[in-house]
């Protein structure tokens, strides 16, 4: 009998684990990235050396190939190709406006100032504004490209000096070379990831970010379940669903980052439609919840509701990331002392290069304990 199949936009190590899923789901994997010798290219039953920009190749490969339905994890850049391909193959997929305003800073701010979904005041900038153009805004600013993800081009500016320095070097991480400038938003920082089917969200976690902070907030690690109080959870996910519906998000996964305020209060920071990365919906909802995020992204792919039952009992999960040797040291002791707790560990690549962005850390490790 003939396997279904199933389209992965991606190869890299952050892919793999769909790519590992789909297969123990019984479908052939077709995975589509440039050739660049990453473990999904070993990994998928099919190899298609393609850049998972080109969306009209990859498609016209999958209809010859018979495939029948495409995911990604992690990747705002893939989530375009993705909705593309499940449109011309009759798959569930978001409205095509989503691809925009859900990777698109300005264009996202923009969505929840018309659905009246709380967020700073920003504006949109191809070079360095006028003094004028901030008036009404309140320092610190943070200046931020408007496409890309992975704490790229991000900086804390406390004065106009700062953000004059910072817009440059912003829009030039940016795809579309522009950069949003917008009021900080303080207090703690959190994440939400989600499942939506028809238009239905369901939270399945909420978790709690470690960063490098100012000036460019690069992430250190992440806990499940977070530190949020119980009695503020309902209106966080109250905030969510209103986010993602201003969005027009009807299917797949979602990557809410928030902050919360003293007293509760919720403030939006961006939300991708996509799960999250840095291992948090591969690996942490899953230990932490016992649910099966990555079989619920590929059966919704394939039209079938998700199914949010736990499959295992669940447990505290983080993922801490190595900035240097103290990283690597703290692995080495995880090893030696409680190895009984270490999910799994990436490889730990060469230091000697300066940590910029998420891209570059020189690898993580994933922890599991008992639930506090």
């Amino acid at each position: 009998m003939n396997k279904p199949k199933i389209a992965v936009i991606g190869a890299n190590e952050f892919q793999d684990p769909l790519i590992r899923k789909a297969k123990e789901m019984g479908f052939e994997v077709h995975a589509f990235a440039w050739a660049a010798g990453d473990v999904g290219e070993k990994s998928a039953d099919v190899f298609h050396p393609i850049s998972i920009v080109e969306k009209e190749t990859i498609c016209e490969v999958c209809k010859k190939e018979g495939v029948t339905a495409a995911c990604s994890i992690g990747s705002d850049l893939a989530i375009h190709t993705v909705n593309y391909i499940q449109r011309a193959l009759g798959q569930p997929s978001n409205p095509p406006e989503t691809d925009l305003i859900a990777t698109n800073k300005y264009e996202m701010r923009k969505a929840f100032m018309a659905a009246v979904v709380p967020c700073p005041k920003f504006i949109k900038v191809v070079s360095v504004p006028a003094e004028s153009e901030l008036a009404g805004m309140r320092y610190p600013l943070i200046v931020k490209p408007t496409d890309r993800s992975g704490s790229r081009g991000i900086f804390k500016c406390l004065n106009y000096k700062e953000v004059c320095a910072a817009v440059e070097p912003s829009c030039a991480a940016s795809f579309e070379k522009c950069a949003i400038v917008e009021e900080y938003i303080s207090g703690t920082e959190y994440s939400c990831e989600s499942i939506s089917f028809a238009g239905v969200h369901h939270v399945l976690a909420l978790t709690k970010k470690y960063t490098t902070g100012s000036p460019h907030f690069i992430e250190t690690g992440h806990t499940e379940p977070s530190d949020i109080p119980e009695q503020w959870q309902e209106n966080v996910k109250s905030h969510i669903r209103m986010a993602l519906d201003a969005l027009h998000i009807r299917y797949g996964a979602s990557h809410a980052e928030f902050m919360l305020d003293g007293d509760g209060g919720v403030h939006i920071i961006e939300i991708g439609s996509r799960m999250g990365g840095d291992c948090i919906g591969s690996d942490l909802v899953y230990l932490s919840t016992g649910m099966d995020f990555m079989r619920m992204v590929v059966d919704v792919a394939c039209g079938k509701a998700p199914d949010l039952k736990p499959v295992r009992a669940p447990r505290r999960a983080e993922i801490r990331f190595i900035f240097g040797p103290e990283d690597v040291q703290g692995l080495e002791q995880t090893r030696k002392n409680a190895p009984e707790t270490l999910w799994r560990a990436s490889e730990i690549r060469d230091m000697t290069e300066a940590v910029t962005d998420s891209s570059n850390r020189y690898g993580y490790y994933i922890t599991m304990g008992e639930l506090l």
